[in-house]
């Protein structure tokens, strides 16, 4: 049985000499560690009271940028929206600090394998749908579609992340994302750039965006942009230049926006003129819209991370411990009982592909970052998976729940002793 659990708080002030000190023992051992450090557990005072899965929605946070290439005529034109749209989604999730100022918890919590995350915005722009699920364990990726009917805009994806240390903790996001547009029938192949962690040394911890990621629509038109930060000399953090350009004529862009992906940027023509200046941090985000814990599926995020979240908003460092173990416990008792009956876990939302016709076309060769080798897997939405679901739901067919949801999965109850 489950022993009762005093709470162990951290003191901020009393507490940050011993969190620098367990910083820097994590980092010692990151740096000796030899794989993927998304396997590592971090230390409590670094977890984020949300899971991976949350992330996706930061592809939509401004639902009117998002739809608004659906409305523009020209192809060029459509390119420089969709760029961005783009843009406008880094902001946030990379910030290193939240909308008051106060820094925030860098590690987010690894989700467990079939976790999803359900929401919706609803805004001048319509509603805009949200699914998300933790579509593979070993190794990571999560799985997204993103859809605003209204406007016939849908953004499908999945991201495999991988952590390396070299210099610093390094992470790689493979995988890609489909922007298709149904009124000109026309997808954008778009990848994510790299990040690296900075401040390590001094427990200033950022992140900084760094290499090239690349967005090609089957328009023929390519918007590659270029991550950089501040150097010993010069240079500004959080920095970025993208040119867009047709693919036949790469030398000569159509747009060059460069700037801040956390501040502003210019929007120049070919020929140097300014044509516009965004100031990204005026952009008005739409809140996510989520059920209630208690009405969640036992598999959605914040109904299984509850325990887990409230621990660590409470800065009980035992407690975040002991609940996060509860599940990661029942996960690989889970995976022992399919093992040993032959079976493997059902998504429920999306299914595994061999191929995918659309990134094979738009991809650029040999600087797309997509995934190959074990990380090369392709996860589409399936579009009878999620009718059978709204079905069932329709007609009152509900998911079974438990009364408490302890281990923070609604399939198994582990208890722990001593």
């Amino acid at each position: 049985m489950s022993l009762p659990l005093s709470p162990v708080r951290c003191d901020d002030k009393r507490d940050d000499q011993h969190h620098k000190s367990a910083w820097f023992q994590f980092i010692k051992s990151v740096a000796t560690f030899k794989g993927d450090l998304t396997s590592l557990t971090a230390p409590p005072f670094l977890l984020a009271p949300q899971s991976i899965v949350e992330y996706s929605a930061y592809w939509a946070e401004h639902p009117n940028l998002l739809v608004s290439p659906a409305k523009e005529e020209s192809a060029g034109k459509r390119s420089l929206k969709v760029l961005q749209w783009f843009l406008s989604t880094l902001k946030h999730q990379h910030a290193s600090k939240d909308e008051n100022g106060k820094r925030k918890k860098m590690k987010p919590l690894n989700p467990f394998l079939g976790e999803i995350f359900l929401g919706k915005w609803q805004d001048g722009a319509g509603t805009t749908h949200l699914v998300t699920e933790q579509v593979s364990h070993h190794p990571p990726a999560t799985a997204f579609k993103i859809w605003n009917e209204t406007h016939g805009v849908k953004l499908e994806g999945h991201v495999a992340p991988k952590a390396y240390f070299s210099s610093t903790i390094n992470i790689e996001r493979k995988g890609y994302s489909i922007l298709h547009i149904d009124k000109y029938d026309e997808d954008y192949c778009i990848t994510m750039p790299k990040v690296h962690v900075e401040g390590i040394v001094t427990f200033q911890i950022a992140p900084e965006l760094s290499g090239v990621s690349y967005i090609r629509s089957s328009s023929g038109y390519t918007s590659r942009i270029n991550y950089s930060s501040k150097g010993w000399v010069k240079g500004k953090s959080n920095s970025f230049t993208a040119t867009l350009y047709a693919d036949d004529n790469e030398k000569d862009p159509l747009y060059v926006l460069e700037g801040q992906w956390n501040g502003s940027y210019t929007i120049k023509d070919g020929k140097g003129k300014l044509l516009d200046t965004v100031d990204l941090g005026s952009l008005q985000r739409t809140p996510l819209l989520v059920a209630p814990v208690e009405s969640q599926h036992p598999l959605e995020s914040r109904r299984a991370w509850k325990h887990v979240a409230d621990a660590i908003n409470a800065n009980d460092v035992f407690a975040v411990g002991h609940e996060k173990s509860k599940i990661e416990n029942a996960q690989r008792a889970l995976r022992r009982q399919e093992k040993d009956a032959g079976e493997i876990w059902q998504r429920r939302y999306f299914s595994r592909a061999e191929r995918d016709p659309v990134v094979e076309k738009l991809s650029v060769p040999g600087k797309a970052g997509l995934a190959e080798g074990q990380d090369a897997m392709i996860w589409k939405f399936d579009d009878d998976k999620y009718k059978r679901i709204m079905e069932y739901q329709q007609n009152g067919i509900k998911s079974p729940t438990h009364s408490r949801f302890d281990s923070g999965i609604g399939f198994m109850e582990i208890e722990t002793v001593g």
